[in-house]
């Protein structure tokens, strides 16, 4: 290919509305352009570079006993109903009514398709187990499509699923899937990639994991423990707390209007009403009394999509509610609660002590109040909190003495520096990532819903176990993108780069230095190297712009000083320390080493 040919422009300005690298850099090097919020095109460099890692996906899935179909991006809406995901899934999926009046949907994902696929071909256990794939384009209507291919609506993605007659054979499965992403990771060129134990969100399951890229520009908050490796998005990474120090009103020694805690020989402090006039939030509650938000108890209130009815969630001070938890502990999605006049709430100073009863008497089916604890108030004592009534708070809740049944569960999010679920040490980090793939174990959730069964070998009907297992291509190239680069331009690994040589022709307007250079174009390609040739005639600044831009891992400049020498400059992308010149007639055996060497540099052990 010349580049003379290749369809495309690149720029030297950074769009303005780019917030990560990779965006900027693959719209400013001609890889996409922009159609619509969250959708591109894909120009020739970025159509190669998702082939080459199509292909090492195929490779590793077959490997891994994978055999590829492909689903339609229109499926009937009757797919979805059978399984519930019709109604339960939101706005993300597009539906619509064809010409006939039968309502569609576009694929955002394809396990019904999946099930349907092979609901007959299923139905006995000789069958089992087996494995298939594809790549296909999908949709998701993302309410916030953001950083070019790392959050879009329309994407292609690689999607695998499995089923099984055990569980067994299905953790088998997920292991080797497990393996094969790892390889995957590593030949695309990132082996960085680390799997985190995740929420299986709609998909459903009781396990899986995803594959995050560490860096500054993902969106996922990703929860590590150095001391011993500790794991987990934090949408399912679990928050373990001590209990703070006694409040405001608690004090060795006094008794008086106090009493015993079970637990303790200390006394507790008495729950006394103080007045806050015009202390709504925790921070000012903690200006007007004193105290850290450790020792509050703040009530956080949310109403559910489906009914608008009220959740009232307490939770220690300095803790955030981990919303996730929260909607899988309902089975339902929520919303940030709007109080009313007539909820029975009091905005600003709600709290759990004194009208607790009142609040669990009101809180049932009739009303749909919800009331939840989080577990790090279990066992608190000297707390602050709401008094439902304006302007007043109490302080001196225990909880044990003034919430007797309260049930405790983990709704909160982890923390810098919190407690390790796994080793117990205040040793957890954040830190933010990108995710390139995910595994699901999904049991039975939809073969039992789209009742495909199988017999065994005894006649007994049986739901198969499936396992699923997903790559989204374009993200992953932006991610490979946003881990490696410079201030000039993306550094692509030789496995995905969109060709293996740029060839750059220094002084196209000389003859003999052009003759040399199409001499070697033509040779490099009979030895079946993929060459980008650059014979026009533009200065040098602007040709090593657009071979930064375009990231080409080997760089070969035929110029005049070197045409004189009978050699040819070869120097490796992001690398400039290694330069070398090559006598003409040795280049494409050395081209060939360095290209076999940067692979294999990739290959996993």
């Amino acid at each position: 290919m010349k580049l003379a040919n290749l369809i495309g422009d690149r720029f030297r300005e950074t769009p303005s509305d780019c917030v990560v690298e990779s965006h900027a850099l693959m719209l400013r090097g001609g890889y996409m352009k922009y159609v619509a919020n969250g959708i591109y095109s894909s120009l020739p460099p970025l159509c190669r570079i998702t082939r080459k890692i199509e292909q090492i996906i195929r490779e590793e899935m077959d490997a891994a006993g994978g055999q590829e179909v492909q689903f339609p991006v229109v499926l009937p809406a009757s797919y979805w109903q059978e399984s519930g995901r019709y109604d339960s899934v939101g706005s993300e999926l597009l539906r619509f009514t064809d010409r006939n009046g039968s309502p569609m949907v576009l694929g955002m994902t394809h396990e019904e398709a999946a099930v349907a696929l092979v609901r007959e071909y299923g139905a006995t256990y000789s069958r089992y187990p087996f494995l298939f794939y594809q790549i296909q384009t999908k949709f998701r209507d993302e309410a916030r499509p953001r950083a070019g291919l790392i959050r879009v609506r329309e994407f292609t993605m690689k999607d695998a699923y499995s089923f099984h007659t055990s569980q067994e054979d299905l953790e088998a499965c997920y292991r080797r899937c497990h393996s094969a992403y790892e390889r995957i990771f590593a030949r695309a060129g990132l082996p960085e990639v680390i799997s985190v134990a995740s929420d299986s969100g709609m998909m459903g399951g009781n396990l899986s994991h995803e594959f995050m890229l560490l860096t500054p520009a993902g969106e996922d908050s990703i929860v590590l423990c150095p001391s011993c490796g500790y794991r987990a998005n934090m949408e399912a990474a679990e928050c373990i707390t001590e209990a703070p120090s006694e409040g405001i009103c608690a004090s060795e020694g006094r008794t008086d209007g106090h009493t015993e805690c079970a637990a303790s020989s200390l006394p507790l402090p008495a729950l006394t009403e103080v007045s806050t006039p015009g202390v709504h939030t925790i921070d000012e509650l903690c200006a007007f009394l004193g105290i850290t938000a450790a020792q509050c108890c703040k009530a956080v209130v949310y109403q559910r999509n489906r009914d608008d009815s009220y959740v009232v969630l307490f939770i220690r001070g300095d803790l955030d509610v981990n919303e996730t938890k929260l909607t899988n502990r309902l089975g339902e999605e929520v919303h940030p609660g709007e109080i009313t006049e007539g909820s029975g709430l009091q905005a600003g100073f709600i709290g759990p002590a004194a009208l607790y009863a009142g609040l669990r008497k009101n809180s049932g089916e009739n009303t749909g109040l919800t009331i939840l604890f989080d577990r790090s108030l279990k066992g608190a004592t000297g707390l602050v909190c709401g008094a439902n009534r304006a302007d007043f708070h109490y302080t001196g809740l225990c909880m044990e003495r003034d919430c007797p049944d309260a049930s405790y569960e983990d709704f909160a999010k982890a923390q810098e520096g919190g407690i390790c679920p796994v080793c117990g040490r205040h040793s957890l980090t954040i830190s933010r990532g990108i995710e390139v793939g995910n595994i699901f174990q999904l049991g039975t959730k939809y073969s039992k819903a789209m009742h495909m069964q199988y017999v065994d070998a005894d006649g007994a009907a049986h739901y198969p176990l499936m396992g699923c297992y997903g790559i989204g291509i374009g993200r992953l190239a932006a991610s490979v993108c946003e881990a490696h680069h410079d201030e000039y331009g993306p550094i692509w690994p030789i496995t995905i780069s969109p060709w293996q040589v740029h060839l750059c022709c220094m002084r196209s307007d000389n003859a003999e230095v052009h003759a040399m250079a199409d001499a070697l174009y033509d040779e490099l390609q009979r030895a079946g190297v993929e060459v980008l040739y650059d014979d026009r005639n533009v200065s040098a600044g602007v040709m090593f712009s657009d071979a930064d831009l375009l990231g080409i891992p080997i760089r070969l400049i035929a110029s005049p000083r070197n045409r004189k020498e009978g050699c040819v400059e070869m120097t490796l992308r992001g690398n400039k320390a290694d330069t070398c010149k090559i006598p003409a007639d040795e280049i494409v055996l050395r081209v060939r080493e360095k290209i076999s060497a940067l692979t294999a540099a990739l290959q996993p052990e």
